[in-house]
């Protein structure tokens, strides 16, 4: 029987413990598993590097929420995205990626990859025509795609984007991190493989790191699968079962992360002290119909560019606004219960200064919490007031 995304999340791989009825699977926290003699392992349990069964449950539970057959469990997004292109790229093959990704990600490819033989383009996403000669000039393996988009909240045409790649023989990887599973499904529209930042919607309360892989191809998931046990860079026993804990209430988080961040945006449209709101659920977004689309609800996450005004430019407003609130913490990450305020240009970005990928300084990113959001506009109110 088809079962929904809320009940899926919280009984896909969440079985009773066999032991004691347990409602809850107990923390395996275990390095490594008795066995029954030479050779003879129980359950398939060996050492924890290679498999742990809180681990499992959570690799289980991330397939079903994405739609796909296999899921893979990393000690943090960039773990995940670096097992992901070294299980399926060699040297000399081409990635094209978005030309605002996250700044980790494009340091990954760029700097460290790139040593290994892997070359990259930067594109913008939103611009499809642009994309298909991105992915035309050179052998393209693999195009990566950020929707939306870290910071500047481009949506891409998923489904688009998959018939381009696959045209040209190359996979199509999404980052779903800030989506998430519950307001958008990749691989339904054509995407070869999802990968997550789990430490941030997913996980959802700010206290574990994650990454994760899902996909449904069986000869890359064996790929992947081998990496993850030869290089090692696991989640947790730990990790995993907070970010299990976590996924079993996202839908009802996101449904108020959106709520609240839809409130937000329109209520800043009003400040005179903004030149731009950066949020697909705005009607004035270039993709907001695209992006109504391919999401159920568009999401908490926010970007914000300041006026240049007489007594203040828009780099000294972000940053004095960034500096200034109360109940919105500044801090990297997001996707937390509790409200988060980024510069990205400093902080999450800064690796890209310099680059096509840098991000405007007048740019601040909000995570927007789960909070009452009259306290959340009330902070932001008081910060906007001593501009």
């Amino acid at each position: 029987m088809s079962q929904g995304f809320n009940t899926r999340a919280v009984h896909a791989g969440q079985e009773p413990d066999a032991t004691t009825g347990a409602v809850v699977p107990p923390l395996y926290q275990t390095s490594t598993f008795a066995q029954d003699g030479i050779g003879k392992l129980r359950n398939g349990y060996e050492y924890g590097r290679g498999t742990n069964p809180t681990r499992d449950s959570l690799q289980e539970q991330l397939a079903a929420l994405e739609g796909g057959t296999h899921a893979f469990s990393f000690a943090s997004g960039l773990a995940a995205e670096d097992a992901l292109i070294r299980a399926l790229l060699a040297p000399g093959d081409h990635i094209v990626m978005g030309n605002d990704v996250y700044g980790g990600t494009y340091r990954l490819i760029n700097r460290v990859l790139a040593a290994w033989g892997i070359s990259n383009a930067a594109v913008d996403m939103a611009d499809d025509d642009a994309l298909a000669a991105a992915v035309a000039a050179g052998p393209t393996k693999m195009v990566w795609v950020e929707t939306p988009s870290n910071p500047m909240m481009k949506i891409t045409d998923i489904a688009a984007a998959a018939a381009v790649a696959h045209a040209a023989g190359a996979l199509l990887v999404v980052d779903n991190t800030f989506a998430s599973p519950y307001l958008q499904n990749p691989l339904a529209l054509g995407a070869d493989v999802v990968v997550h930042s789990t430490t941030k919607y997913i996980g959802g309360h700010s206290d574990a790191s994650g990454g994760a892989i899902v996909l449904s191809d069986d000869a890359m998931a064996e790929k992947i699968g081998f990496i993850q046990f030869a290089v090692g860079a696991v989640s947790a026993p730990m990790e995993a079962w907070l970010t299990t804990r976590g996924l079993k209430t996202l839908g009802v988080r996101m449904d108020r992360h959106s709520d609240n961040a839809q409130i937000i945006a329109e209520w800043l449209q009003s400040r005179p002290e903004v030149e731009r709101v950066l949020y697909p659920g705005l009607p004035d977004h270039p993709r907001h119909e695209l992006a109504a689309r391919q999401m159920t609800k568009f999401g908490g996450m926010i970007s914000v560019q300041f006026k240049d005004r007489p007594t203040i430019s828009g780099e000294a407003a972000a940053r004095k606004v960034a500096e200034s609130t109360r109940v919105f913490t500044l801090a990297e990450s997001l996707g937390g219960i509790e409200s988060l305020m980024n510069y990205p240009s400093e902080m999450t970005h800064a690796s890209v200064k310099g680059t096509e990928l840098e991000v405007p300084e007048n740019l601040i990113r909000l995570s927007v919490g789960i909070e009452d959001v009259e306290d959340l506009i009330a902070d932001l109110e008081q910060a906007l007031n001593k501009l």
